[in-house]
């Protein structure tokens, strides 16, 4: 009981966690933080993957990919960060499905890359990014809005966002393209401001 007072105290914080991590490689440390958010990522597995057992699989995949990473990188919110890294994932497996049933052209390109990805940005400054996009979404044309909300956020085909809208399929891609040009000038014109 005595000698139990002098020994370090138990991590508290996600912060306290990736300190302890970092320094002793304790997998069991890992665990206890990767604990607090299984089912946030299995949550994000589950959006993407559409399958109970993937998404499982996932998860555990996630967590040994922490064991090398976590050692790597300097991760100031570890919530958001892993939010990130698990859509990311999954995002490749679907990708990877794709390639393997021989269905990767431009159009899934392009949506295996996610508009933006602010890995390790805190909680206020995620928020502020994110209402800066939903800003400058809103300054788009409404056919360059509707369709990258569809083909980013609906996760829909060219084919289903012509039938949708009624645009012509040749016009879709172009509403894209341009969209997705606008939007970065208008969120690197955004940040400019923040740093003036």
């Amino acid at each position: 009981m005595f000698f139990r007072q002098f020994r370090k105290s138990k991590p508290v914080t996600d912060a306290d966690y990736l300190s302890a991590y970092k320094t002793t490689g304790d997998l069991e440390l890992l665990g206890a933080l990767y604990e607090r958010y299984m089912d946030l990522v299995y949550a994000v597995c589950y959006k993407y993957l559409r399958d109970e057992d993937e998404s499982k699989d996932a998860v555990m995949q996630l967590f040994e990919q922490l064991i090398t990473d976590l050692r790597k990188y300097e991760i100031q919110n570890f919530k958001s960060w892993l939010h990130s890294t698990a859509r990311n994932h999954c995002l490749m497996q679907l990708r990877q499905r794709k390639m393997i049933a021989g269905e990767v052209n431009d159009e899934t390109e392009s949506r295996a890359m996610p508009l933006t990805v602010w890995p390790e940005t805190d909680g206020l400054e995620l928020e502020m990014k994110l209402n800066q996009l939903d800003d400058c979404l809103k300054k788009l044309s409404e056919e360059q809005r509707t369709s990258i909300s569809l083909f980013y956020l609906n996760q829909k085909t060219y084919a289903d966002i012509a039938e949708l809208t009624g645009y012509d399929p040749k016009h879709v891609k172009s509403h894209l393209q341009n969209g997705r040009r606008n939007l970065k000038i208008c969120l690197d014109r955004n940040t400019d401001a923040t740093h003036d």
